[in-house]
């Protein structure tokens, strides 16, 4: 192995030697004044529109045709160097040196309150931002990305499995690809990957997608950036200096966050005067504990019109005892800018803020003047202010969504594969590769080409061995497996296992699964699940058939089911049978109170619109009461016994039931208003998850039919949302109101029950769910109403330490309300840690009855709002 790993290397050395003899173009290396190589700095060519940057070792390579060039070279921190080169036949060596960057503090007038000019500065480029998004019709360009990765540390106990896969730490994985893109205003992005090469087996490869993300926008990656108009809530600026480029006069910002975190950004972004546009930007942010770095670097495409020429990303973190460091490396060239000719840079913008009478005197020209009117004065080039600008920049957006029937769609992407895309040798790439590859990664390549090569002979050698087509094997029933068994068709088997509770002793539980998808996206999928009890010696078996069909958010779900199991008296499931099995067996708390039936159904759901969606099911039931049947406990507790499975209520003194049936039918609509979606290869995908969700729940007890033994009619509203507070919190609020219409006929599992709890460890949603409300005491056949708000913040009590920010940690409050005609106004008061170690939460909770204080509890859960992480 060692010797195919040199001779790739070798291969590949003299590959990109043979390829350089028969091309011309400029090479070199670019140093700083104190002789340091300079790694990842830009070159820009301007004849042909082409950035590129230098590898790890500072060394570039840039093939052209031959003719007169003119280049610049840049870094942060030091002055450009621009340099006029000759290219004939051959490549022409040019080492330029980069000086460090002299800036010049200007004369400032200080005014009152002694402001940083910084301000004045971001000011007036945040009230371009929007303007500078809406400044091009289009453009087109080429992108190179090169990615690189690789494990710092690795947990002891995965290592061994992880080097048999060829995972090692230290191995660099390499990814390359060259996408074209075009850009259509307002929000469209199309890309389509003309070549792409990763190391290892590169058939299964995943490109690098070309980050389309702008600091001009609000937010980039879900942090907020200091171009935002919240900005000045999140950072504070300051004035670094000032140097001249080409005759450009570019402003040094000091970005630093109020308060450190995560989704907040810090270090410089360098501003062009009298244009307001972006220069470049080095910044640094975190997310969850994980890092990321962003440096970039803007050229004046076209006149005023100022587009990335280069994106330099770095990321490193430890997940789970899983160090690592990524690089991604974007280079742009061939752009072809048409600019908004409704848009012109031509106008002089005031800061109200600091010249409070000049803009006084210009609000007033414009007094009475419609939108209309303020944009011919802005093309005409007089002068505007911030207010004005921002104004017309919303008016100007909302009426090009209008225009384009977009008001709803914030992004329209398509990305796309040529059909020749994996196909390039190694040749190929070391004559389009605008950025020559280091030691190190031409070393991840030759590693990685050989291993795929065993790999692939290893597969030639025995083609059942493959992912997509697995053998039995028998420990699959204990462990589940899926298996290929047609053209877009799986058999699956569950992984088996067991749980206890005081009526079934021990179980043991499978299932098997079946999915089929059609060529129209419908799928069919079956599923059935077996189980078997020990102490009652019983089998319950279950089987569901759903099939789906229609374009997406327009879907239509037919599903039937039935079968014989047990079932919680609340439908909804509040404990967990793992959850119980832990509290029956070592603290003799047996909370879970079951029955079983048999049962059969129907359920028809339909998506009627991107806003409304509707559900009608109808179930029979023969339900039985089950009784306690083991008194097996791990830690027996003194002074402690298990309790009856017969749950205690105070609207009905006993909860018991005789044998019966019962028909129930349930309709359930769910309204969203303002719904945002992305476009992404025609299909529509949610955004965001902070629209308000309404819902309205039918339930009916249908009597004398298939001698159905109930009569009842259940209402209830309910609402949902996710918003967020200030700037810096975020607030989750559920609230449900309902009444029963008619409870002539009921038994206890059609009362209105609550996600209680009982236990020290919580696993349902935070929202909407109680910390230690008891299951079932205060269940309902009248009227209810349920509160919950949860609100979460970047910086309180232990957040106010940075390093709990940079890892992610939040704190919360929350309170939860129960009102019915005999929960006494029961509610909970609580305070939580949340995103410990990324994914747990720790809650001190009190209670409340009647405005009394009753108890304090700890709780630990999962993490509110989890998908924030990702």
């Amino acid at each position: 192995m060692i010797l195919n790993r040199a001779a790739c290397l070798i291969l590949a050395i003299v590959f990109s030697i043979s390829a350089n003899t028969s091309a011309q173009g400029i090479k070199g290396t670019i140093k700083d004044d104190k002789g340091e190589l300079l790694a990842f700095a830009t070159i820009y060519i301007k004849e042909l529109g082409t950035g590129t940057t230098t590898n790890a070792d500072g060394y570039f390579e840039i093939r052209t045709p031959a003719g007169e060039y003119s280049l610049l070279f840049q870094y942060i921190g030091y002055e450009s160097l621009a340099k006029n080169v000759t290219v004939n036949q051959n490549f022409v060596t040019v080492n330029p040196i980069l000086k460090t960057q002299v800036v010049v503090l200007r004369d400032v007038v200080v005014r009152a309150g002694k402001e940083d000019p910084a301000y004045t500065i971001m000011r007036k480029a945040i009230s371009k931002s929007k303007y500078h998004l809406q400044q091009i019709d289009s453009y087109t360009c080429k992108v190179y990305m090169k990615g690189t990765g690789e494990l710092t540390d690795t947990p002891f106990l995965f290592r061994k499995t992880l080097e048999k896969e060829g995972v090692e730490e230290g191995k660099l994985f390499i990814s390359e690809s060259v996408s074209e893109v075009e850009y259509i205003r307002p929000n469209t992005y199309n890309e389509n990957v003309i070549s792409i090469r990763s190391s290892g087996d590169d058939q299964n490869a995943n490109p690098n997608a070309y980050v389309n993300g702008s600091f001009y926008e609000p937010e980039v990656g879900g942090g907020v950036s200091p171009l935002s108009p919240r900005a000045f809530s999140y950072y504070k600026f300051e004035y670094l200096g000032t140097y001249r480029d080409r005759g450009y006069e570019v402003s040094k910002i000091k970005v630093t966050p109020r308060s450190f975190g995560d989704n907040v950004f810090q270090g410089e972004i360098e501003i062009v005067e009298e244009y307001w546009s972006i220069y470049s930007t080095d910044l640094k942010t975190s997310k969850m504990g994980i890092n990321f770095h962003i440096k970039q670097f803007y050229e004046p495409i076209e006149e005023g019109v100022w587009l990335p020429v280069t994106h330099d990303f770095s990321v490193d973190g430890k997940v789970f005892g899983f160090g690592f460091e990524g690089k991604y490396l974007a280079t742009v060239s061939d752009y072809d800018v048409t600019v908004n000719p409704e848009l012109v840079t031509e106008f002089e913008v005031i800061d109200e803020t600091i010249y409070k009478e000049e803009a006084k005197e210009i609000e007033k020209e414009s007094e009475g003047l419609k939108n209309k009117e303020i944009e011919e004065a802005l093309v005409s080039g007089k002068e505007v202010t911030r207010k004005q600008l921002r104004k017309l920049m919303r008016e100007y957006e909302k009426n090009e969504l209008e225009e384009a029937d977009q008001e709803n769609i914030e992004s329209i992407r398509t990305f796309d594969y040529d059909s020749a895309a994996y196909t390039n040798d190694s040749i190929y790439w070391s004559q389009i590769r605008p950025v020559p590859l280091s030691t190190k990664e031409l070393e991840g390549y030759a590693n990685m080409d050989s291993l795929a090569e065993i790999e692939s002979n290893k597969k030639a050698g025995d083609t059942l061995s493959t992912k997509n087509k697995e053998s039995f094997k028998l420990y699959h029933a204990l462990t589940g497996a899926s298996y290929k068994v047609g053209e877009k068709a799986h058999f699956s088997i569950n992984s088996m296992n067991s749980n206890f509770n005081t009526v079934d002793g021990y179980d043991i539980v499978t299932g098997v699964g079946f999915r089929k998808t059609f060529e129209n996206e419908g799928w069919l999928r079956l599923s059935h699940e077996s189980r078997y009890t020990f102490e009652r010696t019983a089998y319950n078996g279950n089987l569901e058939a759903r099939y789906d069909f229609g374009e997406k958010y327009r879907r239509t779900s037919l599903v039937g089911f039935g079968g014989r199991y047990i079932r919680q008296f609340n439908s909804d499931e509040p404990i967990s049978p793992f959850i119980n099995s832990i509290t029956t067996l070592f603290m003799e708390h047996n909370y879970m109170k079951l029955y079983e039936r048999d049962y059969a159904g129907f359920l028809i759901g339909k998506q009627l619109n991107d806003n409304l969606k509707v559900s009608i099911s109808a179930t029979y039931n023969e339900r039985r009461q089950l009784f306690n049947t083991s008194t097996m406990t791990w830690i027996d507790r003194t002074h402690r016994e298990y309790t009856s499975n017969v749950p205690v209520a105070i609207e009905l003194l006993d909860t018991s039931f005789p044998d019966h049936q019962a028909v129930i039918s349930e309709t359930k609509i769910e309204y969203e208003p303002w719904i945002k979606y992305r476009l992404y290869n025609g299909k529509r995908y949610r955004s965001g998850n902070n629209n308000p969700k309404f819902s309205l729940l039918y339930r009916k007890g249908l009597d004398d039919i298939l001698d159905s033994d109930v009569d009842f009619d259940q209402l209830e509203l309910g609402y949902r949302q996710t918003f967020k507070i200030g700037v810096r919190a975020l607030g989750d609020v559920a609230i449900k109101a309902g009444t029963f219409l008619n409870d002539d006929k009921m038994f206890f599992m059609d009362y209105k029950h609550f996600m209680g709890n009982r236990t020290p460890i919580t696993t349902a949603d935070p929202v909407g769910t109680f910390r230690m409300l008891p299951y079932y005491t205060f269940s309902t056949n009248q009227e209810y109403l349920t509160g919950s708000f949860h609100y979460q913040m970047r910086k309180f009590l232990v957040t106010r330490i940075p390093i709990t920010r940079i890892m992610g940690i939040r704190e919360s409050f929350f309170v939860n309300h129960l009102a019915t005609d005999n929960s006494m106004n029961y509610t909970e008061l609580g305070y939580g840690i949340n995103y410990i170690l990324r994914f747990l939460r720790v809650e001190a909770v009190t209670n409340w009855i009647d405005g009394e204080y009753q108890n304090f509890e700890v709780r630990i859960g999962i993490a509110a709002n989890l998908d924030e992480m990702f």
